[in-house]
């Protein structure tokens, strides 16, 4: 990998870490790539540069203050040699948008090819398929839940509506993970919904209202199904706002719901955040479907959350 030294942010070889909007970036193509016709995005922070890495997305470059030369060493050591490590005094690198959250570690990934749905549908699952969801934060909370939550097999399909994974904050709120679960498009929505049943995925629409079950009844439902493989579970969860269209809950098999216990008051809380919701769900429907985990368990592992 080459070490390219940078003396001012108006060189135009670091164009890509200008001030640029996440939109811009997707639609930035470097003709020289094959795999960038479909635009670029930008990794922040140390362990988003790094899973980056790990990540079926190629790496276009990195920028780096002066003094993460050396602790980033051996991920430049890694790298493909024609892949620039554009190294800057720490006054340019202060100047680049959001040092608090970079801390002098940037790389830029190329998008590439999108996954196949047909591929995706073949995995063993869980899937969670998210329909117009537009806050990023719940975005990257519900990759990395997917990842702590839906083992091995687990996918993501959005509707064309639904925020895109890759931009900057949801990339950061998911730690990476949203380069690592695989994910994909589902062009024609809600009728892509058929493909999952045509694979012999049931579908589960998360909502609180009436006629719904009790996702720890469906839970138990699937324990008692001495199926072998287990069945393969779609988690179907909508905008944050009016949760799922009727269109879309039409297509599920079943709607189910979070009981929720009274408060202190006595009152209910009428529903959950959706990444909050996400993450219960996938909890109840994984331990009913996966043979119990034997990694790290929960207060190990990943300990800070950067916003």
């Amino acid at each position: 990998m080459p070490i390219v030294t940078i003396t001012s942010l108006d060189d135009p070889r670091i164009a890509d870490y200008r001030s640029l909007r996440d939109q811009e970036l997707a639609q930035r193509a470097d003709p020289a790539s094959p795999a960038a016709h479909r635009g670029i995005f930008m990794a922040e922070g140390e362990l988003v540069v790094r899973r980056l890495a790990e990540s079926p997305f190629a790496v276009r470059s990195l920028l780096l203050a002066e003094s993460r030369v050396e602790p980033m060493r051996d991920l430049l050591d890694a790298l493909a040699s024609d892949v620039p490590a554009f190294v800057a005094p720490q006054r340019v690198v202060n100047e680049i948008i959001g040092f608090n959250i970079h801390r002098g570690v940037l790389a830029v990934g190329e998008r590439g090819e999108p996954a196949e749905i047909g591929a995706l549908l073949a995995r063993r699952g869980p899937f969670v398929v998210l329909e117009d969801l537009c806050n990023h934060d719940n975005i990257g909370a519900i990759f990395r839940n997917c990842a702590a939550l839906g083992g091995a097999g687990v996918s993501v399909l959005l509707s064309p509506r639904t925020a895109d994974p890759l931009y900057r904050k949801s990339l950061r709120v998911s730690m990476g993970h949203a380069l690592l679960v695989p994910w994909a498009r589902l062009d024609r929505w809600p009728d892509a919904l058929h493909e999952f049943r045509a694979a012999g995925i049931r579908v589960l629409a998360l909502t609180p209202g009436a006629g719904a079950h009790d996702v720890r009844e469906i839970a138990a439902e699937l324990r008692a199904v001495p199926a072998a493989p287990a069945p393969r579970i779609a988690l179907l969860l909508g905008t944050e706002g009016d949760g799922l269209s009727a269109a879309a809950m039409a297509h599920a098999d079943q709607l189910v719901r979070i009981d929720m216990p009274p408060g202190p008051t006595g009152a209910v809380a009428d529903s959950l955040n959706v990444a909050v919701a996400a993450a219960v769900a996938l909890h109840a429907l994984a331990c009913a479907t996966e043979p119990p985990p034997r990694g790290r368990g929960q207060g190990e592992g990943d300990r800070s959350t950067p916003l």
